[in-house]
């Protein structure tokens, strides 16, 4: 039987893309360009298209075209190992101090860090939109500014959440310094020294940090690196010890890059509802997804006022800026007392530069820009790494943020690759950063928001060849 022509034409990008005519992260002709060439009309190209895109083969990215897909080359190693961890004193903070500053040196190629390739963000936009703050500042704003923040920021972040189909009245936000700040004072207004706290596992050292700060005990909850966490686990732990908190991200965890599953997400908020625990959802990457719809955090569940959801700029927008909020529901007049007994607020010109800035509008044109410079450049990074690493290393590919997971087997030690990488001046997280025991001695999370480029290869050639040559040992 004949094939239609929209098939010959899936069959010939096919062909070219099988030998390497187009590589994976590789835009495609648009539609009217493969018109012209092919002489085809309009609705047999976008056919051909979308068969190939139904095949996997190529993606489509929302107003900027198609692209060739990753290869899907390495499946991921599930360990059916997992436990609960209890652990009664968290001792993590001085461990961690010591890899941060070791990827401080700007010589260093910092693919350990937790933070976005600066240059992606629009610096003299900001800069004019603080100047202009600092101009308009009254004598009073100081005052003006203290908890919950500036009235207009509050307001501008409530209506993207509308946007979202989310009611969270302005009054129930509260600015703060940064998410870290937003999440340590949700820990702080839900538990006292000693208390009980649900984690992911491996989780965000930030988290272990903060657990450690207060004297809390943490249970850590086996997080798997495709669903998230394990419900069936969290609800074992809820009837074991006297839980007070759960503290997760819904969306592109880090370091994992997992998102759970609407249904997850509505299983996740009725237990900890029947538990009477309350949810502090770290959401600081929901903006950073690669699909045509941002993954809904938990806080869009019916019982949103119990959830204490934790955002801010500083992935998305300002990482200089230390802006960040909690969406506190109940919790709010309580957040807003234990800030002002603490920072007392987030800086004022700051608040006052990032409320300009939103309402000159053009947030959403750069984060499209953002989120299409993130994908290709973890394509980019992913294809590398499949590539050069070792076939028994395996790597996830989050929908999301600008992480990839990697294990590099039971055999390495990511302690010593990490030394060894450093001393080569690249940086990478090892595994003992995520977790309170040494689970993941042998994986590492590496920063793929860096321009794809000679430099940033040499890096990831780097790594590989230190892996290889701790696999012989």
């Amino acid at each position: 039987m004949a094939l239609s022509r929209y098939e010959n034409l899936a069959q010939t990008l096919r062909r070219q893309i099988d030998s390497q005519v187009w590589l994976p992260g590789d835009k495609l002709p648009s539609l009217r360009d493969s018109c012209k060439q092919s002489g085809l009309s309009l609705m047999t190209v976008l056919q051909a298209y979308q068969l190939l895109e139904s095949q996997g083969v190529i993606v489509a990215r929302p107003q900027s075209g198609y692209y060739v897909a990753p290869r899907k080359v390495r499946e991921l190693n599930r360990r059916a190992n997992q436990t609960l961890h209890a652990a009664e004193q968290v001792d993590v903070n001085d461990a961690i101090f010591d890899i941060l500053k070791g990827g401080q040196d700007p010589s260093v190629v910092p693919l350990g860090s937790a933070f976005p390739d600066p240059t992606l963000f629009p610096q003299p936009r900001l800069a004019r939109s603080l100047a202009s703050a600092v101009r308009r500042m009254s004598p009073h704003s100081a005052m003006a500014n203290l908890p919950p923040g500036n009235e207009e920021l509050r307001r501008n972040i409530a209506q993207r959440y509308a946007q979202n189909g989310m009611e969270v009245p302005p009054d129930e936000i509260v600015i703060t310094s940064g998410a870290m700040e937003s999440l340590g004072l949700s820990l702080q207004a839900v538990t006292e020294p000693g208390d009980w706290v649900a984690i992911e596992s491996p989780a965000f050292y930030g988290v272990l940090q903060a657990i450690e700060r207060r004297k809390l005990k943490a249970v850590a909850i086996p997080t798997d690196v495709r669903t998230g966490m394990d419900l069936d686990a969290l609800e074992q732990a809820l009837e074991t010890y006297p839980i007070k908190a759960c503290w997760l991200m819904s969306n592109f965890q880090n370091p994992l890059g997992c998102t759970l599953s609407v249904e997850k997400k509505a299983r996740l908020v009725a237990i900890l509802q029947a538990h009477g625990v309350a949810l502090i959802e770290d959401d600081v990457y929901g903006e950073l997804y690669f699909g045509g719809e941002r993954p809904m955090p938990l806080k869009a569940s019916e019982n949103r006022s119990e959830i204490l959801h934790c955002s801010s700029f500083s992935k998305c927008l300002a990482p200089g800026f230390r802006v960040g909020w909690v969406a506190a529901g109940a919790y709010a007049a309580r957040i807003q007392r234990l800030q002002l007994m603490s920072t007392l607020s987030a800086s004022v010109p700051v608040q006052l530069a990032l409320a300009d800035y939103m309402q000159q509008g053009g947030y959403d044109t750069h984060l499209r820009r953002l989120r299409r410079q993130l994908e290709q450049r973890q394509m980019a990074m992913f294809n590398a790494i499949t590539e050069t690493f070792p076939p028994s290393v395996s790597v996830n590919q989050p929908q999301g943020g600008y992480f990839l997971w990697l294990d590099l087997g039971e055999k390495v030690d990511a302690a010593k690759v990490y030394q060894r990488a450093l001393a080569q001046g690249v940086s990478i997280a090892p595994g003992t950063m995520f977790a309170v025991d040494d689970r993941y001695r042998h994986c590492i999370r590496i920063n793929t928001s860096f321009e794809w480029g000679p430099h940033t290869a040499r890096a990831i050639q780097i790594i590989a060849n230190i892996v290889a040559d701790e696999l012989k040992h």
